[in-house]
This record gives structure tokens, sequence and C-alpha cells, in this order.
């Protein structure tokens, strides 16, 4: 583990009721001790992995799942190969089913093969589960998710929804960084990831301080959670998160969402965007641009536009779903010319 002294703030005797806007959008992660502690899911983790195992295949239906597997000299690290261009494990379709079974054949290896399906929607792969194991979050409508695997670590990665992750099988940890850590965590391709997310190259079981000198400055910010089976936490959107999964069984429920309309667009295409149009422009322009954003996105407000009749504000007044639909048809009318 790392020399980590700061732990993630906690609240003790909250159930899924007590969930309110002061902890569901929060801006600093929060670990809800025993938030999920009645779930039926937890006691059957708790009597056993067989029990557990069991109890998901009540809800089983037949379908398949994208799994990864990796062998067992990566001891659950799913990373790039040696020169980043490839990956140290490969991706299946499998039954669930037929990853229960692989995992309970192996629960008494030393060194197993890497077993890991990740977020897989839940009403998909096991309908009903949900009606004995949620958390309702009411308007916020989010996508509920389910992981399972044996150990594993994933390296650090933000994502830009709000996430609530639910234990229900196993330990888990999970390393936390604010978002002003990125220069600090040495992220990797943006275009070319393990999972879908950019992630940090350094191995946080063996950090090479010589190679990522600037990891030592991040780890003071660092904040860590120790998670039981019925504990949960929530992580703010963009927080940067490495998670470990400690045992030889584990299941993870999460929630996804986002504090914003749902006819916004993800900020990651207006990223790619500016990397192919801004990034590479003669220094003076780039600073021109950066003025320019500045001005109408990052320090946006009511002066911004005022001088302007309000009838003729058009992009610059408050969108909504139309206006965001006649952006994004003129975007791609210029991109395909």
């Amino acid at each position: 583990m790392l020399p980590i002294a700061k732990r993630v703030r906690e609240l003790a005797g909250l159930r899924p009721r007590d969930l309110g806007q002061e902890i569901l959008a929060s801006t600093e992660p929060l670990l809800l001790r025993g938030l999920v502690a009645e779930w039926p899911a937890v006691a059957a983790a708790r009597e056993s992995q067989q029990a557990a195992g069991a109890y998901l295949r009540r809800f089983y239906r037949d379908a398949t799942v994208g799994a990864m597997l990796g062998a067992p000299e990566i001891e659950g690290r799913y990373f790039y190969n040696e020169d980043l261009s490839g990956f140290n494990f490969y991706p299946v379709r499998v039954r669930l089913d037929t990853v229960l079974a692989e995992l309970e054949k192996h629960r008494t290896t030393e060194l197993p093969p890497s077993i890991y399906v990740g977020s897989t929607t839940i009403d998909t792969c096991l309908p009903g589960f949900r009606a004995e194991n949620d958390v309702d979050l009411g308007a916020r409508n989010p996508l509920a998710s389910i992981w399972i695997g044996n150990r594993t670590r994933i390296a650090a990665h933000y994502d830009l929804p709000d996430n609530l992750a639910c234990v229900a099988a196993g330990h888990r940890r999970f390393t936390l960084f604010p978002p002003d850590q990125l220069d600090n965590l040495y992220i990797g391709p943006l275009d070319f990831t393990p999972a879908g997310q950019a992630i940090s190259l350094v191995d946080f079981a063996r950090p090479d301080y010589e190679q990522f000198p600037r990891f030592a400055q991040a780890l003071e910010h660092a904040l860590v959670a120790e998670l039981e089976p019925g504990d949960a936490l929530f992580i703010p959107s963009m927080w940067w998160h490495h998670v470990e999964a400690l045992d030889r069984f584990n299941v993870l429920v999460n929630y996804w969402w986002r504090q914003s309309p749902d006819y916004m667009d993800t900020p990651t295409n207006a990223l790619m965007h500016a990397l192919m149009t801004v990034r590479d422009l003669p220094p003076e322009q780039r600073k021109a641009w950066q003025e320019l954003f500045r001005h109408y996105v990052f320090e946006a407000g009511e002066h911004t536009a005022a001088h302007i009749p309000e009838a003729a504000r058009r992009i610059l007044a408050p969108l909504d779903d139309d206006a965001t639909r006649g952006i994004r048809t003129q975007l791609l009318k210029r991109m395909n010319r």
C-alpha cells in the first residue's frame, strides 16, 4: 500500500433514503460506511463466495458479458504491454455463469489467472437484481453497472459522471486525487486506452520515482478509502481514482449520473477537437484562442453578451435541446466539408 495518511471523509449510519444533495453533489469524495449493508447480495457475500455466486445466478438469463482475461503474471494489473503498442490482457464475450464458475474454480489458487467483468449494465445481465439491491437516486436516472472479478488493480483514471460505488462482495481500496493533479499522474495516450478512459502510467504497487518523479507530489494530495461489503464511496466527477479489488471474489455495483442536461455533449469531444485545431497553432495565435475560451467558456457569465440585444444573442444565450441540436448540425457540416 502507498504511504498515504489522509483518509476520505467518512459518514456512518446512513441509508439510501438519506442521500441528499449535500452528499450527491459533494465536490469531495465521501465514504458512506454501511450504506447498502442491508442488501441481500451483501448478506450472501458475507456467507461465502459460493453463496454470493448462487445469489447472482438467481437473476441470470443467458446473457453474455464482456470480460478481460489476464495471465497470472500480471497480478491483476490491467495495463498496456511493455511498449504501449497493445495490452497485457485480452477481451472476450462469455456467459456470466461461466465467469462465476471460473472464479469459484480458482478460489484457492495462490496466483490465479486474472478475470474481470467491468461496467456491465445490471438490468441487461441480471434482470431483477435491482428489485432487491438498489439505491434510488430519483430524478438523477443513473446508469447502474456491475463489476465482478478476482484480485485486480485498475489504473488511476477519471470519469465524467458523478459515481456512487457500492461494494457487494469483497474488499476494495480506492486511492483518489483531485483533478488538479493531472500533471503529477503521468497520463498515457488519450485515444488508445485499456477500457475507454486515459490512465496513469504509474504502477501504484511499485512506483518508479526516477521515471515518474512528480508522482511523489501527487501522493501529497491523495486520499484513500478502504471499503468492505455494504460500504459505498461517492466519487465526484473528474476525480482521478485508482481501484484495487483485494479479495479472491469481488462484486461492485456503481451508479453514474451527470449534473448537466442530457443534450450536453461530452467535453472529451471538445478536448479532441481542440487538440486537432488549437494546440499546434503559433504561440501568439494559441494565446489569442486561450483568451477567447476564457471569455466565452471558462469565465462566461451575464457580462459575456450583455451588450447584445437579448433576441440576437443566439449561441451566446442559454442553451437548450433545440439550440444544441442546431450547433451539432453546423459542426457536422463544417467537419464533413
